[in-house]
């Protein structure tokens, strides 16, 4: 399933899916226990949920499609990158998407998130600067789809998801996410976009 090496896209795979089907089928606590609460981040010093809450997932289809997402972009932008800067991005995406879940939700006690929604959505937008062109096959679907055009679906549909949907998905994260993952490649490698800019 995996090619040797590329330890970083590996390891947060294996681990956000046993912690989250964890979560989800034996240890419910785990994941009460992991989400991202932005009115108590401060008062309560719940500092480590920023990264935890990434771990785990509201559902079978939650995890099933972040999952899906990062197994067709994130190795393949790891051998780019290299592991160490990947992980960096994975978490600067966790990081950028729950900022704004702060500012937007700190005054409500009740709201809770969860999920790697805003590290996924990083990931995505940081290869597409690299490999717009690239594409895909999802089922149904009888034709290739190119990554750029995966990759604002997958925002379009967490814009509407985030006027629409309830739960604890934060569908929100996607697009800060998104945009975190292209700051991070234009501070980490510039040079990405004047060769994006030639493929136009």
């Amino acid at each position: 399933m995996f090619e040797s090496g590329l330890y970083g896209a590996k390891t947060i795979f294996v681990v956000t899916v046993v912690i989250s089907l964890l979560g989800l089928f034996q240890l419910p606590k785990i994941i009460d226990q992991c989400l991202f609460r932005p009115y108590w981040f401060l008062k309560r010093k719940q500092y480590d949920t920023v990264i935890l809450s990434g771990f785990v997932h509201a559902d079978l289809g939650h995890l099933a499609m972040n999952m899906i997402t990062f197994y067709f972009f994130a190795f393949e932008l790891e051998r780019r990158l290299g592991t160490v800067p990947f992980v960096v991005l994975y978490v600067f995406g966790l990081i950028a998407s729950s900022i704004y879940t702060w500012y937007r939700h700190h005054a409500n006690p009740n709201y809770a998130t969860l999920g790697a929604s805003g590290a996924i959505a990083a990931v995505l937008f940081a290869y597409i600067v690299y490999e717009p062109f690239s594409t895909l096959m999802i089922l149904p679907l009888p034709v290739p789809i190119p990554a750029f055009v995966f990759a604002f679906c997958y925002v379009g549909y967490s814009y509407w998801a985030s006027k629409n949907a309830g739960g604890n998905i934060n569908h929100d994260a996607h697009l800060w996410g998104a945009i975190s993952g292209l700051i991070f490649v234009l501070l980490y490698d510039p040079s990405a976009y004047r060769a994006l800019l030639n493929q136009f």
